[in-house]
């Protein structure tokens, strides 16, 4: 069990502006993409294929968007499991 422990690889507090970075991109990514299908689907006949796609693309936009607060809180449990199991190991080596 303490090799698994001791071998284990996650996130620690120095890894922190990687995720928060990655997460921040996604969000723009995100919305600069829900902007660009909009305009696009402006320009469309309604109920065209293109029109219809465009939207089928926002719709797949706003599903995955719906997941970032989700995988904010991931994130966030992750650093602070890490934050104590670290803190534990380093107590139970003293």
């Amino acid at each position: 069990m303490r090799n698994m422990l001791k071998d284990k690889k996650g996130l620690n507090l120095g890894d922190a502006p990687a995720a928060v970075i990655m997460l921040v991109v996604i969000a723009i990514v995100l919305g600069i993409g829900a902007s660009i299908l909009t305009t696009v689907q402006t320009g469309q006949t309604t109920n065209s294929i293109a029109y219809n796609a465009s939207g089928y693309g926002l719709t797949g936009v706003n599903t995955f968007s719906q997941w970032v607060p989700t995988i904010a809180i991931v994130l966030a449990a992750s650093l602070v499991i890490g934050l104590v199991m670290a803190y534990l190991m380093g107590r139970r080596n003293d």
